[in-house]
């Protein structure tokens, strides 16, 4: 499955098979155990123990006495700092959009509404800002991943 992973400020997209007893990235695999160890294989055969807490959307791996954090970046996540690139989480219809090009949005405004799998999705502004582009219309079918709306926040 394909993932966004933010890693010192740079956004990475990773290709991660999982299974509840092993992980595969690339030709690596990792196996999680109960206490958050991780044991890793590595394509070259070598072997090492990791440490892994998830708190939020943040995971913290402690390795090779090293920590670092790698942010999941969830479908529908605003693309970057500036501007907000709001994306569907999953494959389905436009039902209304409730706001146009040049409107000033506030923070948890509800600017589109989705139908995917029988249910409504509401897209919302995560900040203060100003949309400068709309992508879809009512009735129009989108793919997870395409950009609905963007909206440029407020400095």
């Amino acid at each position: 499955m394909q993932h966004e992973f933010r890693f010192s400020n740079e956004v990475h997209e990773v290709t991660l098979e999982r299974t509840p007893k092993i992980w595969t990235f690339a030709n690596h695999c990792a196996h999680p155990r109960e206490d958050g160890r991780v044991r890793i294989y590595f394509e070259d055969g070598t072997k090492a123990w990791a440490h892994v807490a998830k708190v939020g959307d943040v995971w913290w791996v402690h390795h090779s006495g090293h920590i670092y954090t790698l942010e999941r970046i969830e479908p529908g996540a605003s693309a970057d700092e500036q501007h907000g690139g709001l994306v569907a989480p999953m494959p389905g219809t436009v039902l209304e959009v409730l706001v146009s090009e040049g409107q000033s949005v506030e923070a948890g405004q509800t600017l589109m509404i989705l139908e995917a799998m029988k249910m409504e999705h509401r897209v919302v502004a995560s900040e203060d800002g100003l949309v400068t582009k709309v992508s879809f219309s009512a009735g129009d079918r989108v793919e997870q991943g395409v950009s609905l709306l963007e909206v440029e926040t407020n400095q």
